[in-house]
Order: C-alpha cells, then structure tokens, then sequence
C-alpha cells in the first residue's frame, strides 16, 4: 500500500456573496497516494478550482481535515501555509507566471530563494531542472524569446526545483496548441514516472486520460472517481 500524501476528510468551504453563503465544497473526502496521477474535472462552478486552491495551501477550508504528509494543515495560519507550499507543492499554471525580464534559470531559480539557498546551489539546481526539461540550451533565454511550449517547460521546471512531493497543474495546455499540448502531457508523464505525484485540473476529456485516476466533481461534490483505462 503506498503512503498516502494527501488526506481530505469532510472538507466544505463556504463564502459569502452579500448576504448570501454560497457552498462551494459540500463534505469532499479524498485520498491520493504517493506517485499517484491524478486529474481534477468538472463543469464551472463545480469547485473543482476551489478544492485546487486548498490542496495547493493558497486557501483554507471552513470545515474538515486535511493532513499533508502526515501534517494537519487545515488549521495552519498563512505564514505556516506558505512554508508549507514552498517546500511541498510546486505549482504550474495555464498562464505560465514567469518574471518578463528574468532568464529561465532565474525564473526557475526563484522558490529556492524563499528556501533560504545560496546562489551558486540555486543556479546549480535549476540548471539540473532545466536539463531535465528539455532546455538545457535555453538557459538565458527570457520569455519573450521562448514558444509557448518553452515557457510552459521553464514552468514546470520550476514547479520541480523544490523537489516537491506533489506537482498542481491547473489547466497547464490551456494556453497551447494541440502539438505542444503533447508533448507538454508526454513531459508529465516522465515526470510521474520519475517518482513526482501530479494532481492535473482540466475541463479536457483527452487531457484528463493521461492520468491514473479521473475525479469528476460537480456541485462542490465528488461525482465519480475511477481509474483510467489502460
């Protein structure tokens, strides 16, 4: 049985919209495993955005439990959950989120200065990461000077430069064509296979069957939940 890194016990999130509540999450229980991978779908409005933002420590649940690695982070304050993020969850978004005037080994290089790390090892690391990605000769380049592949891929190597123990991808071919779209879901796939868990949001059928396992929410509740077909 592996190690469970996340643990959902009747998670609920509610907001105030005038003086109306709304319940985005009505009671999710969910587990995911180490190496797993997995993908988040559901209509909009299902809270499928809302359950990304609490297993990435961007937001906090009204109600419930949620132990990552073995920490129970549903009651941190913001400061415990940004160290938390920064040292577990790397983040990868449709919009790529580089800095405009700093090279991919900066930008990459970037979480590991929250980290405290001298410059030379975090130069040295996001190198590695980089190399991993396919842009080993793309280091200097900013990101004017990249396709939207590349800029996805100096995304993703810095979602990794952590070594974090869970990639969140939210809608990461979302700004691609169907080509680099591939090859982007081809670079997941190596990076699962290397050792990473990797939970996926994507409102794409085709995108959502690379994954192990499908978990379809809708209306702030899980709807299905099943393993892909091999």
């Amino acid at each position: 049985m592996r190690e469970a890194v996340i643990q959902l016990q009747q998670i609920k999130r509610e907001f105030k919209m005038g003086g109306t509540i709304v319940q985005a999450l009505r009671g999710i229980d969910l587990t995911v495993t180490c190496n797993e991978y997995t993908a988040l779908m559901g209509p909009s409005g299902s809270g499928k955005s809302t359950l990304m933002n609490i297993i990435g420590c961007l937001d906090t649940p009204t109600s419930g439990t949620y132990i990552l690695n073995g920490k129970d982070v549903s009651k941190m304050n913001d400061d415990e959950l940004a160290r938390i993020r920064n040292k577990e969850i790397g983040f990868v978004f449709q919009t790529f989120n580089l800095l405009p005037r700093t090279s991919a080994l900066e930008n990459v290089s970037q979480p590991l200065i929250y980290a405290g790390i001298k410059k030379s090892e975090r130069l040295e690391r996001a190198r590695e990461v980089l190399v991993r990605v396919g842009l080993g000769d793309r280091l200097d380049h900013k990101p004017n000077q990249l396709s939207g592949g590349q800029r996805q891929r100096v995304a993703i190597a810095r979602a990794l430069v952590n070594n974090p123990s869970i990639i969140l991808a939210d809608e990461p071919t979302g700004n691609l064509d169907s080509k680099t779209s591939y090859d982007i879901m081809e670079l997941f796939d190596e990076i699962n296979r290397q050792g990473n868990t990797i939970i996926l949001v994507t409102h794409e059928e085709d995108i959502a069957r690379r994954a192990r396992r499908i978990v379809r929410l809708r209306d702030g509740m899980i709807e299905g939940d099943t393993l892909a077909a091999e």
